[in-house]
């Protein structure tokens, strides 16, 4: 019989120091204590007991301070944060005794499609209770960091100190390194045929207590409802589900370390992910590796997106949000599709706003979209900035009178620093001053 480990003082210190690399976890949850046995390693490699952390009432208030920072919609309850903040007390005293006794279930996932941009298929979202998040909020904030410890560095996609920007500077990186020969791969509907059976594995090899393995089972088979008809999944993860990203990493995990002690230079952020190799040799042998554990894990890579690309060979591959080549980078046609159609919402001819107002309101969008590709090529960024003047324009011709698209004599009428006067944001000015800050 395995042995237990020591228990924790109640009142033991709670972690709270900025500096401490495990900053970011819950301290309602995590002492210090708790943090040096999780580094050190616990007796038998898993972790008893973890329940009455997951329904510690500062716990799930942490959890539903999240759930409303993050907003998002109502689920099938059709009950708002707003209302249940409304009566937070009472709504968290539920929770936490519906945990205690064992009667806690959660109600059905409301599942919607949403757009996906440049493809005619949509993307499944699932949308929970708040209720639901709050419960999947305060179980991750228990079970992540035990996870966390063994997550492979190479992993990019929702984890804390991680982000988009950190892989794409990898795969830059690489390229320039030599790195050339790329396996560009795509798991087909990842996340709806994670193998439920194989998933609860991987958490019962570091988590032994039973109530908190049966409450994410219960996650897992949670009724979905779809329009008017309700069914219960046998496998899969649902997007937009508090747990999904930590669950979807943990599967994939021996994937990342099998690539990593094969000699292979991986980038993975989620289910998107790259391998660069030095040649098509190399590429053709991680490829091959991929398969074969992508089959046993029960999980398909799709046959016509997953390819080899040689970016010497004037060949190009896509990797969050960008397209990458030999020497440059670039938004990917999606990227653009999804920015125009932000600007072209903002900019309807009928707008009833004045010119500065929807300006500024355009400013915001070119803004944070500069900032995440502001390392495109050069010819990017003039392109779009004509293609949001031609909507501003459009904008000056409908208030004359005039029909059509702003062009020709426009260009007079409202040369480009007529805008400019008007505080339009530049991308082609706010590239200059990135790559020359003297400029600024």
């Amino acid at each position: 019989m395995e042995s237990k480990p020591t228990s924790v003082p109640a009142m033991a210190k709670q972690v709270g120091n900025a500096d401490d690399q495990w900053s970011w976890v819950e301290p309602s949850v995590w002492t210090e204590r708790m943090l040096a046995a999780l580094v050190m390693g616990v007796k038998g490699g898993k972790w008893f007991s973890l329940m009455d952390k997951v329904y510690c009432q500062r716990n799930l208030q942490s959890a539903f301070t999240a759930v409303k920072r993050n907003k998002g919609a109502g689920g099938v309850d059709h009950q708002t944060i707003e209302m249940f903040e409304n009566d937070l007390e009472r709504n968290l005293q539920r929770l936490e005794r519906q945990l205690k006794d064992g009667t806690y279930s959660p109600k059905a996932v409301r599942r919607v499609t949403i757009p996906k941009p440049g493809s005619k298929e949509g993307r499944p979202l699932g949308i929970p209770c708040v209720s639901e998040r709050v419960v999947q909020g305060a179980l991750r904030h228990v079970i992540e960091p035990i996870f966390e410890l063994e997550f492979s560095t190479h992993s990019y996609g929702f984890r804390p100190g991680r982000s988009c920007k950190a892989a794409l500077r990898r795969v830059d990186g690489l390229l320039k390194g030599g790195n050339t020969v790329v396996v560009d791969a795509d798991l087909k509907s990842y996340f709806d045929t994670i193998p439920h059976d194989k998933l609860l594995a991987k958490v019962q090899e570091k988590v032994a207590d039973g109530r908190v393995i049966e409450l994410i089972e219960k996650f897992l088979k949670q009724e979905v409802m779809e329009g008017s008809r309700t069914w219960t999944p046998e496998e899969g993860s649902p997007q937009g589900a508090v747990l999904s990203p930590l669950l979807s990493n943990l599967y994939l995990n021996p994937l990342d370390h099998l690539m990593a002690a094969s000699g292979f230079e991986m980038v993975r952020y989620a289910d998107d992910f790259v391998i660069l190799c030095r040649d098509r040799v190399e590429a053709e042998r991680a490829l091959s590796l991929v398969r074969m554990w992508t089959g046993e894990a029960g999980l398909t890579l799709h046959p016509e997106k997953t390819k080899i690309v040689d970016v010497t060979q004037r060949e190009k591959f896509s990797f969050l949000g960008y397209e990458f080549g030999k020497r440059s980078r670039w938004p990917r046609k999606k990227s653009l599709t999804k920015l125009k159609d932000a600007i072209r919402a903002k900019t309807h001819r009928n707008n009833g706003k004045s010119l500065d107002e929807t300006i500024q309101s355009v400013n915001v969008t070119l803004k944070g979209w500069f900032e995440y590709f502001k390392h495109s090529s050069k010819s990017t960024f003039p392109k779009v900035d004509g293609w949001v003047r031609m909507r501003l324009r459009s904008i000056l011709r409908k208030r004359q009178g005039r029909k059509g698209h702003g062009y020709g004599r426009d260009h007079q009428r409202w040369p480009d620093a007529f805008f400019v006067k008007h505080g339009l944001y530049s991308l082609t000015a706010a590239r200059v001053k990135a790559v020359n800050p003297l400029k600024r």
